[in-house]
């Protein structure tokens, strides 16, 4: 593990300038210009979906100002001359939109394993990957580093329950993870269905019906644990969500097929109560 992170390090204090260590490290030469047309994509970029959107503003951005910081690349072991890129992607993809024929690289000696390490981490550190991308790229590191979710954690500067939580995303039918692949559905709206038999019908009306992540796990709740005789309806939920605002507290309200059933409101302390019991006792 340790020389996994050591290795990991060198790559990416070169490649975000981050570190300026009094000895240069052997395996980094100076930067070069190089033919557009002699780089090729990373083999391990956890990257699947590039906004066209950004990859215009970028290409205008590159047009008027040229790509500041180079691309991170390391030799093709194939093709003697040309170069495979590590970091630095989407650069090298606007580039070729604003039609420039060279660009400055930084050539990096990487080994297989530091080449996929560092495109995951640079990846998941530096720009905003999809959950599921975010999800794949822990998978990797997991399978092919050995990384536990602690080590991950830490690696990524994230809490070990997000971690875990991401990866879980993957155990999601292949329906709601490319809505989540989309954007038609955010990682806080998809959890609460991880391992429900019914996840993908349950996602399409939270599509549908634009639910938030806080009603989305009341859905789920509901849905869990009502009996035959109890009904959701979207209008109870709305009713309860109102009731919360104006209470400032949590509410449960349990409606039966008949349109009985109760309304529970929460509180966590003495002064909640009498606030609950002032509003029930007005005239």
């Amino acid at each position: 593990m340790s020389g996994k992170k050591k290795g990991l390090g060198r790559g990416l204090s070169a490649l975000f300038g981050d570190e300026k260590p009094k000895d240069k490290p052997q395996d980094i030469r100076q930067s070069n210009f190089v033919s557009i047309s002699d780089l090729s994509r990373n083999p391990y970029q956890p990257r699947q979906h590039f906004s066209e959107e950004k990859l215009e503003e970028l290409a205008n951005s590159i047009k008027k100002n040229g790509i500041i910081q180079p691309i991170a690349v390391r030799p093709n072991k194939t093709e003697n001359g040309k170069y495979e890129i590590v970091a630095g992607e989407r650069r090298w993809m606007a580039a070729q939109r604003a039609g420039l024929h060279e660009i400055p690289v930084t050539i990096l000696n990487l080994s297989d394993v530091e080449s996929l390490e560092v495109a995951i981490v640079e990846n998941i550190q530096r720009d905003d990957l999809n959950p599921i991308e975010e999800a794949r790229g822990y998978k990797r590191l997991n399978e092919e580093f050995k990384y536990d979710h602690e080590s991950i954690s830490k690696l990524m500067s994230k809490s070990r329950s997000h971690v875990s939580n991401t990866l879980r995303l993957l155990t999601l039918p292949k329906d709601v993870v490319a809505m989540l692949e989309e954007g038609t559905l955010t990682s806080g709206q998809a959890r609460p269905l991880i391992g429900l038999g019914n996840a993908s019908s349950i996602a399409e009306e939270i599509v549908s019906k634009n639910y938030s992540a806080r009603k989305v796990e009341y859905l789920v709740k509901s849905k869990k644990n009502k009996k035959p005789e109890d009904k959701f309806d979207a209008n109870i939920l709305k009713a309860q969500d109102r009731i919360e605002k104006i209470l400032g507290l949590k509410v449960n309200i349990l409606n039966k097929k008949n349109n009985s059933g109760r309304i529970v409101i929460q509180y966590k302390d003495l002064e909640q109560f009498e606030l609950v019991s002032d509003l029930l006792t007005k005239h």
